[in-house]
């Protein structure tokens, strides 16, 4: 998984933070979570805003 995976990420967060609001989240702990992720292989500094509230933006979708 790399950052741009943001459905596949927000899907596997869904899996591991059942009882987490993801609109709740802030970005420091959300890059965290999605570096832990299992198969997740990917640079942090390929990460920036953007590509966290994508991640977020998706998460919430898939709760919805």
């Amino acid at each position: 998984m790399k950052w741009t995976d943001t459905l596949e990420i927000a899907i596997a967060l869904v899996d591991t933070h059942p009882d987490v609001d993801p609109a709740r989240i802030n970005f420091v702990d959300l890059m965290n979570w999605v570096k832990a992720l299992p198969g997740f292989d990917d640079k942090p500094e390929h990460c920036g805003e953007r590509i966290l509230e994508a991640i977020q933006g998706a998460w919430i979708e898939e709760l919805e």
